[in-house]
């Protein structure tokens, strides 16, 4: 693909990514203690994990920034689609510690050459993309050798009944929570995408368990 195409398919992708509602909705409820006091450890711990040139996936509205450590990480390239969330994360650049670059694009195509992040970070991020098994794709081809994805996403349950209410509940989170599908299996699609998960954690359950994923391109 060449640049040109590139970059006409991220402003394509990034047009269909503009939920105002959703992003000032998600801003007021990030800040709420309850949501703080579950959702700031397990970002610290993953965020920690990153090192060397750094890509983070779907920044939204900043709230990872602030855990990236100097001592670990060279840079940080941001992306984030939509132009709601930007305008929050661009107030929150401040916060970090570590040159961070913030810029609009998709994870289905990203505009960064083969083979140059030490790193990527998702968090909450894999839930809303339209086509996740192609942004893993993206991923891997911008990953250097040996190169780490750190995960961390609310997925599908286990359980039958309360994945059959994931499914019922999909075309309501989809309309009003930024295209949030909650019945996402995305263990299934990392592997699909040829990832080997190095570490993995299922945390929770009920309608939103969560999962912290370290892994890497499979050999």
């Amino acid at each position: 693909m060449s640049q040109i195409e590139s970059s006409q398919e991220t402003a394509t992708l990034c047009a269909s990514c503009h939920h105002p509602r959703f992003a000032a909705f998600y801003e007021w409820m990030t800040q709420l203690g309850s949501f703080r006091r579950m959702t700031e450890p397990l970002r610290r711990k993953l965020v920690g994990y990153a090192s060397g040139i750094v890509l983070e996936v779907g920044a939204g509205n900043g709230l990872n920034f602030s855990y990236y450590l100097p001592e670990r990480c060279t840079r940080v390239d941001a992306i984030e689609p939509d132009p709601a969330m930007l305008r929050y994360a661009r107030s929150r650049l401040k916060q970090a510690r570590v040159p961070i670059t913030l810029a609009s694009a998709s994870i289905e195509a990203l505009p960064f050459a083969d083979q140059t992040f030490d790193s990527v970070v998702i968090t909450l991020v894999l839930c809303s993309v339209a086509d996740p098994l192609q942004g893993l794709r993206e991923i891997q081809r911008v990953l250097k050798p040996g190169g780490t994805l750190l995960l961390f996403e609310h997925v599908r349950s286990d359980g039958k009944a309360t994945a059959r209410i994931q499914d019922w509940l999909v075309p309501l989170t989809t309309r009003c929570f930024g295209n949030c599908h909650w019945n996402r299996d995305t263990v299934r699609i990392l592997k699909d995408a040829d990832f080997h998960l190095v570490r993995y954690a299922r945390l929770g359950g009920g309608l939103q368990p969560i999962i912290m994923i370290e892994a890497v391109v499979a050999a």
